[in-house]
């Protein structure tokens, strides 16, 4: 670590805290050179995967996508922010999780209907209506029954 006073390299840390539930480490550091003292903080830097959508191709991970959907899928259902934000926690976790710099976009599409269907089946639904491309009442009808039924999907298995 080159020290901010003078430029020289010969930095040593005196102190190591976790901060921010754990999230940073705040580290404590003296200069070998002009004996000046000064704080760092570090955070893991994780990237998200790229999506490679349905026609082959790719684009970065969009937080602010995901969210959109997620919040549309959720107009005037009594969830709250907090919810929705833990939701896309959750997803991204389970994204970094999987250590791929690639994932098919399906990936996320569920990993949403899976979120949704925990915070409003109401929601679910209307999100699983358009990502799956429902075609009639019928399967509209059979979403219902193997919600109600607790029945998985063969995407889900």
């Amino acid at each position: 670590m080159r020290c901010p006073f003078c430029g020289t390299q010969d930095t040593k840390v005196l102190d190591s805290r976790l901060v921010s539930e754990g999230a940073q480490v705040r580290r404590r550091r003296t200069c070998g050179h002009c004996q000046e003292r000064f704080t760092t903080f570090e955070i893991a830097e994780l990237q998200m995967p790229k999506l490679i959508k349905n026609d082959g191709s790719r684009e970065p991970f969009d937080e602010d996508k995901l969210r959109s959907g997620i919040i549309k899928a959720l107009e005037k259902r009594p969830v709250s922010i907090e919810s929705i934000e833990t939701a896309i926690a959750r997803i991204k976790e389970k994204l970094q999780a999987t250590g791929e710099r690639e994932l098919p976009s399906r990936i996320i599409g569920e990993a949403v209907m899976e979120e949704l269907k925990r915070l409003d089946q109401v929601a679910y639904v209307r999100f699983a209506s358009v990502y799956r491309s429902f075609k009639d009442i019928s399967e509209f009808r059979e979403e219902i029954e193997r919600l109600e039924s607790g029945r998985t999907t063969p995407e889900e298995k």
